[in-house]
């Protein structure tokens, strides 16, 4: 079936659909990873987007029941080069198309992704429209410049669990698939606040030994408190950090009496909190092949990344110190505070889609609440 992608400053892209039918309206950015699509697909932080994947032929292995991050899709649309509806793995159970057609998502293929995402990198993401319904171009640049800018958006409300619950599954094994954890084994009781978090990181905090309770992005944190964690986890999630003002209150209450542990969205919210501010970048950073150093051990990992606000570091030179830093843009990619256990990262060390290589901050965490246990 013939679609269009009309951007908001007038650029129209035709090609074929693929998945649902329909309309779906967005920011358009890319991701660069080659591998990895179903956890794109699922992970919540793509809440409001419309992705476009550079790698060239999509839907090669199908889709699985493993590889998900979340219940369900939370992009609004997909875009690829070329999709390929007859998969081979084995652990799929369906293809791309009929997994994008059964929760109502369009998929856009047959167009010049390059030039898509060339177009965005000189001119930013923006926001655009897919349809198969409205073929006329002028009718669908209109309803995308008419569509509100990702600047100031909560999105981390729509995506965030409405209930606390218990997390006791850990990382991916061969032949054991997720193993559940052994109580023995988990030391520290944390809270971890849910703004759109990932499953694979919930896996990675109960395999370095941590016991989880998610709660939802308002949780007071009285009522956090009350649960007498050892340390504070802020997930990931989609959207505009700066809306989220009872957020950033919620953090300030916790500094000074519990280890903290932000990432991606939970970066941003906890710079907002410590007195900073937060930027829009101008098509963001999305996909698994980033460089970004450790000022503390000067190393250099390749990180999965999913973003598209960054923390002004000037704004919270006060309190904070550089942790990571991004090397092909030089954006804060990590913060620590300078006297208080509190640090978080920009980029994803659960690394799905993605390498390992930052996996060590989940135990940094851990080193932390345990050296506030001694101390306290």
């Amino acid at each position: 079936m013939k679609a269009l992608l009309a951007l908001s400053d007038g650029r129209i892209f035709t090609g074929n659909s693929f998945g649902a039918s329909g309309e779906a309206k967005g920011e358009i950015v890319f991701n660069t990873a080659m591998t990895g699509y179903q956890e794109v697909l699922t992970d919540p932080s793509y809440k409001g987007q419309i992705v476009t994947l550079t790698y060239p032929e999509i839907g090669n292995t199908g889709i699985n029941p493993e590889d998900i991050e979340s219940d369900r899709i939370h992009l609004s649309g997909l875009i690829v080069r070329e999709y390929q509806p007859f998969y081979s793995n084995w652990r799929a159970t369906q293809s791309l198309g009929d997994y994008l057609k059964a929760q109502r998502i369009i998929g856009l293929s047959g167009i010049d992704t390059r030039a898509l995402a060339r177009h965005l990198r000189d001119h930013g993401s923006q926001n655009g429209i897919v349809s198969t319904t409205d073929l006329d171009p002028a009718s669908l640049i209109r309803k995308a410049r008419a569509l509100p800018s990702m600047t100031g958006l909560d999105l981390a409300s729509c995506v965030s669990c409405t209930e606390p619950y218990h997390w006791t599954q850990k990382s991916w094994e061969l032949g054991l698939g997720y193993p559940e954890a052994r109580p023995a084994d988990l030391k520290y009781k944390v809270v971890a606040y849910d703004f759109g978090i990932k499953f694979n990181i919930l896996r990675c905090l109960t395999s370095a030994g941590c016991d989880v309770t998610v709660v939802p992005a308002h949780l007071p944190a009285e009522e956090a408190l009350a649960m007498n964690p050892d340390g504070i986890f802020l997930s990931n999630g989609p959207g505009d950090p700066e809306p989220l003002k009872d957020v950033q209150e919620n953090l300030r209450r916790f500094l000074g009496r519990k280890p903290i542990f932000g990432i991606c969205l939970g970066h941003q919210l906890l710079g907002l909190a410590l007195g900073g501010k937060t930027l829009k970048l101008k098509f963001g950073n999305h996909g698994s092949n980033q460089p970004v150093l450790d000022t503390r051990s000067a190393k250099v990992e390749i990180t999965a990344q999913n973003h598209g606000f960054c923390v002004d570091l000037e704004s919270v030179a006060h309190t904070c110190a550089l942790g990571h830093q991004n090397l092909n843009d030089k954006t804060v990619e990590g913060i620590f505070h300078k006297t208080l256990p509190v640090f978080s990262v920009q980029h994803h060390p659960e690394a799905s889609p993605g390498p390992h290589d930052s996996q060590y901050l989940f135990k940094r965490f851990t080193e932390l609440m345990e050296s506030s246990r001694t101390h306290a």
